[in-house]
């Protein structure tokens, strides 16, 4: 089944938080709000109460506004480029364009002082910054529009994607497709870690590392 990354709901606002490790308040502020005459995130009608109404072009959405929340901008000035963003790309999905890595960067520096802007105790310059962030972004050759990401939560050993095409949304391992939930369950369960490799084809250190990283979110 093919997914519209633009209008069939994946998760749910708290799921969607949750994995993005945002706090819920925020995100349903971004839900509510609106920016160059569109939801500064989309959602979608939900089929009844406590459905999904998130989209992923809106998962994508709001990973973009979690990296400029981060680097310490305000509510006006996440609002004010995304606004720019918008504008500029033409679209009121700007924010999950390809264009955001080049076009985008420089808008969003307007909006953070410039490159005189620092971040953090190692004062690294912004561009490198939100370099770091967007690079968890995959892109659709067809459209330019994003078509996965990765959660930076999980490690490098055992990458973990949220991709419209495989678990509808729910977070999976890039290197089999397993649901994150179907290894963490396994584990919870009493299993070893070695006899979950086993099962799900993965390396004992790749189980533990995910389960780590998995009960950090659910924490």
């Amino acid at each position: 089944m093919v997914v519209d990354r633009f209008q069939d709901a994946l998760l749910t606002p708290k799921e969607t938080a949750r994995h993005l490790l945002i706090p819920a308040t925020t995100l349903y502020t971004w839900l509510a709000e609106e920016a160059g005459g569109a939801p500064l995130v989309h959602q979608v009608r939900a089929e009844h109460r406590g459905a999904p109404s998130v989209p992923f072009v809106a998962v994508v959405e709001a990973y973009v506004l979690r990296s400029l929340r981060d680097l310490g901008l305000t509510k006006r000035k996440i609002r004010d480029a995304a606004t720019a963003v918008r504008k500029e790309f033409g679209t009121p999905y700007g924010l999950a364009t390809k264009k955001i890595v080049t076009d985008g960067v420089d808008i969003f520096l307007e909006y953070a002082d410039g490159d005189l802007a620092r971040v953090g105790d190692r004062q690294q310059p912004i561009r490198d910054v939100l370099g770091g962030y967007l690079r968890y972004i995959e892109w659709n050759a067809d459209d330019d529009f994003a078509s996965s990401l990765r959660l930076r939560q999980y490690p490098d050993t055992a990458p973990v994607v949220i991709d419209p095409r495989f678990g509808w949304g729910a977070p999976v391992i890039s290197e089999n497709r397993v649901p994150v939930d179907a290894v963490v369950q396994m584990w919870l369960a009493g299993d070893s870690l070695r006899d979950v490799a086993e099962e799900y084809d993965l390396e004992p250190d790749q189980v533990e590392a995910i389960c780590r990283a998995a009960q950090h979110v659910a924490a």
